[in-house]
């Protein structure tokens, strides 16, 4: 049995029905479509997802940061740039 990872879940059966009514009441969170009682995908409103993106980006870009801390630095002008 897999978790839901989310407070708001549907059926496929009623997101068909009426997708926007659905988000609409989940109020801006993630919406897990069940399947036959498992979670088959999440419906995530676009700020929602925009967030996530952002989030997952900065991870990224920490773990580069974390990476390159002991690295040597190199000195060059704006100029050659």
């Amino acid at each position: 049995m897999r978790p839901i990872l989310a407070d708001n879940s549907t059926s496929i059966s009623e997101l068909k029905k009426n997708p926007m009514a659905v988000i609409e009441q989940a109020d801006g969170f993630p919406v897990a479509v069940l399947n036959r009682n498992q979670p088959a995908f999440y419906c995530v409103p676009a700020d929602a997802y925009e967030m996530l993106m952002d989030k997952l980006e900065d991870i990224e870009l920490a773990q580069i940061i974390k990476e390159r801390e002991h690295s040597e630095e190199i000195e060059i002008s704006i100029d050659d740039l």
